[in-house]
């Protein structure tokens, strides 16, 4: 079983701040955004999370192993260098859409989004102690993406056919089991998935074919953490690569520090 801690980051009042008091250079907002994002996801991964984009405004995380004493650190050192604020909801759910749901919950009931008196909210659940197998992570490609697409077409069309394969992958996923599905660039997809067997990552491999005729494969890892995970996911997708699979399971550990 998995148990898949999820944290939810939220820009506090960004809409409004966007636009006072007027509208902000377009570049600007875009930069701080990267920039913000690139800081999370570095802060995160030094502690074996991983983190998603999302929207940019908002950003899900997969964070076990992380403790509310980071999360409020993190919270702090964005105070401390940016214009802008953020709050973080944080939930356990054995099915990665239900944390979030939950940690979703919790930014919520403390009020909207863009409501200026709502800031720096953190709130939720940790996990007490990690299991190797409480986070399972997909990692998906293009088979064959550079003679199919990258060579071939006009990278807008090209990433229009990437786009369409994600998105039938991301609903099928949702859909079906509850797993979190996020495009991490080129034409890489990761899941982050309950507890699911080697013939539903097959089906979801098929679905994909069949909706948007776009081939994929898939690595998929156990782990502690979202790190030793995708890590473990990483191997298995190399293992495709090699024997011309479209799933492989659980492959090498994540390297020790």
């Amino acid at each position: 079983m998995t148990t898949t801690q999820v944290t939810l980051v939220q820009i506090d009042n960004y809409g409004p701040w966007t636009v006072t008091p007027e509208p902000r250079r377009e570049m600007d907002l875009q930069s701080l955004q990267s920039r913000l994002f690139a800081d999370i996801a570095e802060f995160l991964g030094h502690r074996d999370g991983y983190a998603f984009f999302t929207r940019f405004d908002n950003m899900i995380a997969v964070t076990n192993g992380v403790d509310g004493d980071a999360h409020a650190t993190l919270q702090e050192s964005i105070g401390n260098r940016y214009p802008v604020t953020v709050s973080l909801g944080t939930a356990v759910g054995e099915r990665p859409i239900d944390a979030l749901e939950a940690a979703n919950g919790r930014l919520q009931t403390e009020g909207s989004a863009q409501d200026e008196g709502r800031t720096e909210v953190l709130a939720g659940e940790y996990l007490t102690e990690t299991n190797p197998g409480d986070v399972q992570i997909a990692h998906f490609d293009v088979v064959n993406v550079t003679g199919k697409y990258t060579d071939r077409l006009n990278e807008f069309d090209t990433f229009i056919d990437i786009e369409r394969a994600y998105a039938s992958l991301m609903r099928h996923l949702r859909r079906e089991h509850g797993a979190l599905s996020f495009f991490v660039g080129g034409d890489n997809v990761i899941a982050v998935c309950p507890d699911m067997p080697e013939s539903a990552f097959a089906d979801a491999v098929d679905h994909v074919v069949a909706d948007v005729d776009v081939e994929l494969q898939v690595g998929v890892g156990r782990g502690a953490s979202a790190h030793e995970a995708g890590f473990a996911a990483k191997h298995a997708l190399e293992d495709c690569r090699h024997a011309g699979t479209a799933v492989e399971l659980f492959g090498a550990p994540a390297a020790s520090d």
